[in-house]
């Protein structure tokens, strides 16, 4: 029986590199602890490591984007024109009105369910929230505990990659609702 060697951790110069490699090579976001367990570091230097790759993607085509706790790597959306030509027009996905509506719902309330969208709507949801999840800009992520066990949604890392956003903190803030500011027609 041959023992294998210990994998060595990696240096802190050279661990946003390694991290960079990890979530390269995955499919899906990846958090802290994941990374923490495949580098063989603590969580904190992972995050630590993380804002070091994220800082030195600033001047470069990449950016890190954080949701939801997970991470992972996309195009910086200030090249999209570009990644869209190469890709074709299919990467490009135009909204209605009514689908950004949802989206800004969603994206502000996350995570609520589709009775929520429509109380603000006011109108029927069913077909735009599953036209949203099929592409990929909102995401089930469980069920309310209220009765009937609506489903829950939030937007998923298509949408902020479609909207050139790292993470929900880069949602602009929304507008004050301030009564006096009313204006009369």
């Amino acid at each position: 029986m041959t023992e294998s060697a210990p994998i060595e951790r990696p240096s802190r110069d050279e661990l946003p590199w390694v991290l960079e490699a990890l979530l390269l090579a995955s499919e899906e976001p990846l958090g802290p602890a994941a990374l923490a367990r495949a580098t063989g570091v603590g969580e904190r230097s992972v995050r630590t490591g993380l804002d070091r790759l994220a800082a030195d993607y600033e001047a470069r085509g990449l950016r890190l984007q954080e949701e939801a706790g997970r991470y992972q790597l996309v195009t910086a959306p200030e090249y999209a024109p570009f990644v869209a030509r190469l890709l074709g027009d299919e990467t490009t996905v135009r909204l209605s009105r009514a689908a950004l509506e949802t989206l800004t719902i969603v994206a502000y309330r996350q995570p609520c369910t589709r009775g929520e969208v429509e109380a603000i709507r006011g109108v029927n949801s069913d077909r735009i929230v599953l036209s949203l999840e099929q592409r990929g800009l909102i995401e089930n992520v469980g069920t309310a505990r209220s009765p009937g066990r609506p489903r829950l949604y939030r937007p998923a890392p298509g949408f902020y990659e479609h909207f050139g956003l790292l993470g929900p903190s880069d949602l602009p803030p929304l507008p004050d609702d301030d009564p006096s500011e009313t204006v009369d027609i």
